[in-house]
């Protein structure tokens, strides 16, 4: 598909190939956290992204042992190849790819198309929760160059007006122009304020997938984002409400299309919504 780093993105034919191979680790990461007990890839484990990354007393991710220990019972080491694939197009499976990144784990690859794609496939599903060995792990570093903060992007906001940064919103138009503060038919909560940061272009993250859940090919995903005046030459921050959407549009733009400034604000709407004094957004711009 002439992707920028193709080696990351894995099709269900690649994943079915290597379902015995033990130096792979398949794991499931969805919305809905109890749709794993109704089938799953076989061979692959659960991961609950609530309660495996996030701290449960802070508002931010566990630590760098944290990880580790969830590596370790997971079964994964430093040089295990780990594939990630989940429900609602593969958002929570991008979110857990970005959160890979950022603790430095090296082998990390998406699965295309997602469950979605596996099941539409007729693909084999089982209920049976494997076990495998503790694996030995250590979080070699954490890439905070992936990771945007609230005070670094209220700052990116005068890089955005000099053209030197560009902001990328991928929630729903609805969101963007501030007549929602959450995607349409969920619960509206989680934010006193709506609109978007200002300076902002709307690219809702489903533009970059086809029916199946797929990615759109190079050419298709460089228009829809170089036409908004997303380009390479720019530093890029991605959010949504509460990261796992802007995951999917992060990984498009930094390892699809091989832009090299890209950072995940996972504070995202959820924060900036909330917050007293910042500039907020409404309708188009």
């Amino acid at each position: 598909m002439g992707y920028a780093h193709p080696e990351v993105l894995v099709s269900t034919d690649w994943v079915q190939e290597h379902l015995g191979d033990p130096k792979v680790r398949i794991l499931e990461v969805d919305e809905d956290i109890l749709l794993y007990e109704t089938g799953h890839i076989p061979g692959a484990q659960k991961v609950d992204w609530q309660r495996d990354f996030w701290d449960p007393v802070v508002r931010d991710f566990v630590d760098e042992e944290g990880f580790a220990n969830l590596m370790e019972r997971l079964g994964i080491s430093n040089d295990t190849t780990v594939v990630l694939y989940g429900d609602k197009n593969n958002w929570w499976a991008a979110y857990a790819f970005w959160f890979f990144k950022y603790n430095g784990h090296q082998d990390v690859r998406l699965m295309n198309g997602g469950r979605q794609k596996w099941v539409e496939e007729g693909r084999p599903l089982s209920t049976e929760v494997p076990t495998y060995p503790k694996g030995s792990y250590r979080v070699p570093y954490r890439d905070e160059s992936i990771r945007a903060y609230r005070d670094e992007v209220l700052k990116h906001i005068l890089k955005v007006k000099e053209g030197r940064g560009a902001l990328v919103d991928v929630r729903s138009p609805e969101e963007y122009r501030g007549e929602l503060t959450h995607m349409p038919n969920y619960p509206q909560e989680g934010a006193l304020r709506a609109g978007h940061i200002p300076g902002a272009k709307n690219i809702p993250w489903a533009k970059a997938v086809n029916p199946d859940g797929t990615f759109k090919t190079f050419e298709e995903l460089q228009a829809l984002y170089q036409s908004a005046g997303i380009t390479p030459d720019k530093d890029v921050v991605v959010y949504c409400r509460i990261a796992e959407r802007s995951s999917h549009s992060w990984f498009v733009l930094k390892y699809l299309l091989g832009y090299p400034h890209v950072k995940n604000y996972d504070g995202s709407w959820t924060e900036w919504g909330n917050l007293v004094g910042v500039p907020v957004a409404k309708g188009e711009e």
